[in-house]
């Protein structure tokens, strides 16, 4: 069973007096474990097909299921609960608060859960990713690698089934992004499925597949 699924996810919306079709028919799988890229010039649709997968965004047609729960009809409460289950997310700007340690970054998804466990959670995810030495270090402490690191354990405090990336290797040299592809790949390897959105041309030596998005279609 696919961790999630799309079946002719399609969406419009109205500027002007144009309809804009962002996504049209899409229909999309990845199962547990797999790395997969999406690609496509600026405005074809990826942004807008990574906030569907997330629920943070409604189509305008079609179905979307995540762990073989339809998820399409979900209220505002239901998709955020199921957000917070099963899906993590990283960004290219990393969006760290300034003012937490890294352990507190990381803890922000759990601090209403009042679980205990938390901090010792947040701390072991950090040393799974070299950054043992760096808990208690503020974002302006912390390199751009060590930022992103920071982001994807993070996105894994709530363990996910399913991470969605937007750029993350957007705002790092060459590098430090095989270093952060590398970690993405360890996520797979433990059976997290991964969704990048990128431009970067590296991300295709470590992903199981790539698909191609062009004026709101998959073409591959």
């Amino acid at each position: 069973m696919p961790v999630i699924e799309t079946r002719g996810l399609t969406k419009t919306y109205e500027s002007g007096p144009e309809t804009v079709h962002a996504l049209v028919d899409v229909d999309f799988a990845v199962e547990a474990g797999e790395f997969v890229s999406i690609v496509g010039p600026s405005g074809s649709g990826k942004t807008t097909l990574l906030n569907m997968l997330g629920l943070l965004d409604e189509p305008t047609e079609g179905r979307l299921s995540i762990a073989g729960r339809d998820a399409t009809a979900l209220d505002e409460r239901e998709r955020t609960q199921t957000r917070k289950r099963f899906v993590g997310f990283v960004f290219q700007q990393f969006f760290l608060i300034p003012t937490l340690t890294a352990r507190e970054n990381v803890e922000i998804p759990r601090l209403l859960d009042r679980d205990g466990e938390t901090p010792e959670r947040a701390a072991d995810l950090l040393r799974k990713f070299g950054l043992g030495n760096r808990l208690d270090h503020r974002p302006s402490e912390l390199s751009g690698g060590q930022k992103q690191r920071v982001a994807i354990a993070r996105s894994l405090v709530n363990e996910p089934r399913l991470v969605l990336a937007d750029e993350p290797t957007g705002n790092l040299d060459r590098e430090t992004s095989s270093d952060i592809l590398a970690e993405f790949r360890r996520i797979c390897d433990e059976g997290v499925a991964v969704i990048a959105v990128t431009h970067d041309e590296l991300v295709e030596e470590y992903v199981d597949r790539t698909v191609e998005i062009v004026d709101g279609e998959l073409t591959r």
